[in-house]
């Protein structure tokens, strides 16, 4: 039976929820920068995972698309370890994790199949301190409700859910974020991103030149605390508003009060997409909330939203109005307009069984470096497209998340610079078109993306010829025209009085001009070496007798040669060393 709250005098809440709050501030003070380095490096000595930085073993078979049995299962077992490590670690971790799934192609697949079993259920805190962010959070504090169930409806890492009721008769659902973990999350920060700035000086120059790490662990701070903000995932859920006249049976929970810690939204009596009992719905019911549910995803993503985690454990099918309830909308994001265009017309060339159009439409969204072989890359994303075309409904490894997760791996693979959006974008799709099967295992997943094609044009022409789109067209040539007179005017002028001249500045990147001070270094050394040994003979031959700084000629003659060999040995330790730091990945 459920405990419900205990209405106490108001005295005695604020002396209670005064000792919680002094109990509170006393974990968060606990939660150093000092305390959780150690922290982080003795768990991960515990697993045996500090070599990872250093091993060369690992970036080689990272990025092989060809491994063996044996490999295959030392990465695996690194992957087993590194989930019981992020789990061990708590919420900032558990997240980072469930961000490293995203990004296959960047690890491995044993490493990221382990780690999409991270478990983000974790026992509750007690009712003391959800009680504690309640009183601080609302005005009336407990009193805001009716009631409220004091055991949790679910327990993750970031917040936990309760049963309640309004004093209407009304009953919700509140998601309230613990009490410590924003703390934990920008302290944890601070230390992984010193930890992925020594990561980025072992990738090689290659790599290092597509790869920026600093900019993935922003964009995961940035989505990370967005999640622990509840006025912003209400105002995501409201979005959806904009989607009720086309979704018919496909919605969101209602909103009805949110701040930073606290959501109240409707409670929605049913089951997880995973557990619901299939004889509940007819097929016909089934179809519906499946086409609706792949509409709405690929609708949303036509106008610069894509929900990442859009799979059975988020989706609910409410008993009483039958439809599929999107519950959880913490990873959420923006994506530019056109890079949807892009992925649909992806989408478009795959049914069609064009796979140049294909591999030339991925290659619009990689920005290629000095080290790409564009002619390589292509052939690369032609070659892999052309498993896509009229696969079977229900393949786990061809579905079109998969498709573009192993374009994103073509381009970096080929030293291309990838949006980081693009990996969020894959594991969103991959998430729906699961959920979807699902639902209903005997549609086609690709014939009811197919079927809205139509709409997918009307918006790709709606967004591309309309006046906001073209302001900056219109501007420059009305400039253009009304100045051109008098520029060219200028122009001839200037030829006139034979004032033409041409100024070039050649900017080499950054990658390019660390090379040549590389190369500048070795030279001064050889340099130096050489003088040592020409320095040497010299002193040999031409001096028989007497010293030279308190040492005799031969003595002298003996530093120099030492020193001339140390430095060359030096030399091609560094070279060598060089070489096969680039051979890694």
């Amino acid at each position: 039976m459920a405990v419900l709250t205990e209405k106490t005098s108001q005295e005695e809440r604020k002396e209670k929820t005064a000792n919680i709050r002094t109990e509170i501030e006393k974990e968060k003070a606990k939660i150093t920068v000092g305390k959780r380095r150690r922290k982080i490096f003795s768990v991960f000595a515990k697993h045996g995972l500090t070599h990872l930085i250093k091993d060369t073993l690992i970036w080689k078979m990272a990025g092989k698309q060809k491994r063996s049995q044996q490999e295959d299962e030392h990465l695996r077992q690194i992957g087993a370890r590194l989930r019981t490590a992020f789990e061990e670690l708590g919420p900032t971790f558990i997240k980072l994790g469930q961000v490293l799934v995203t990004r296959q192609d960047l690890l491995p697949a044993p490493i990221t199949q382990e780690l999409e079993q991270l478990l983000d259920k974790v026992p509750p805190i007690g009712y003391d301190y959800i009680q504690c962010i309640v009183e601080e959070e609302f005005p009336e504090g407990v009193d805001r409700f009716a009631w409220i169930d004091q055991a949790p409806l679910g327990s993750a890492s970031l917040a936990q859910v309760y049963k309640a009721e309004l004093h209407d008769g009304t009953t919700v659902a509140l998601k309230i974020v613990r009490p410590t973990v924003e703390k934990l999350f920008q302290t944890d920060i601070t230390v992984i991103k010193k930890m992925t700035g020594r990561l980025q000086k072992r990738l090689s120059p290659e790599l290092s030149a597509a790869l920026d790490l600093g900019a993935l662990v922003s964009d995961y701070y940035s989505s990370a605390m967005d999640e622990l903000d509840m006025v912003e995932e209400a105002q995501k859920m409201r979005e959806m508003a904009t989607y009720r006249d086309t979704t018919s049976h496909v919605d969101y929970p209602d909103v009805y009060e949110a701040t930073k810690n606290v959501l109240v939204m409707e409670h929605i009596d049913g089951w997880l997409l995973k557990d619901f009992p299939v004889d509940f719905l007819t097929f016909e019911e089934r179809v519906k909330i499946m086409i609706d549910l792949i509409h709405l995803y690929i609708q949303q993503m036509m106008d610069g939203h894509y929900h990442a985690d859009a799979h059975g454990s988020n989706i609910m099918i409410d008993k009483h109005r039958k439809k599929g309830i999107v519950i959880d909308w913490g990873m959420t994001g923006r994506m530019d307009s056109v890079m949807a265009h892009v992925l649909m017309r992806v989408i478009m060339h795959i049914q069609s069984n064009q796979a140049e159009d294909v591999a030339e439409v991925f290659m619009e969204l990689m920005t290629p470096t000095i080290y790409t072989d564009p002619v390589k890359l292509k052939d690369e994303l032609q070659s892999n497209s052309l498993h896509y075309v009229n696969t079977a409904q229900g393949s786990d490894r061809y579905n079109y998340g998969r498709l573009v997760m192993e374009a994103t791996g073509s381009g970096i693979r080929n030293y291309c610079k990838v949006p980081n959006a693009l990996a969020l974008w894959a594991k969103g799709f991959s998430a729906t078109e699961g959920a979807a099967r699902w639902i209903c295992p005997e549609i086609s997943y690709g014939q009811v993306v197919e079927a809205y094609e139509i709409p997918i044009l009307k918006s790709m022409l709606g967004k591309r010829f309309n006046y906001r789109a073209n302001a900056s067209l219109i501007a420059e040539s009305s400039k253009l025209m009304a100045t051109f007179p008098r520029r060219a005017n200028r122009l001839m002028e200037h030829l006139a009085e034979n004032k033409v001249g041409v100024n070039n500045q050649l900017q080499p990147d950054p990658v390019m001009r660390n090379m040549l001070n590389q190369i500048a270094n070795r030279l001064a050394l050889a340099f130096i070496a050489v003088a040592f040994i020409i320095f040497s003979a010299f002193m040999i031959t031409g001096v028989q007798e007497g010293t030279f700084l308190g040492l005799s000629a031969e003595t002298v003659a003996n530093v120099g040669l030492g020193t001339s060999v140390v430095l060359i040995i030096f030399m091609f330790w560094r070279v060598t060393r060089t070489r096969k730091h680039r051979s890694l990945l």
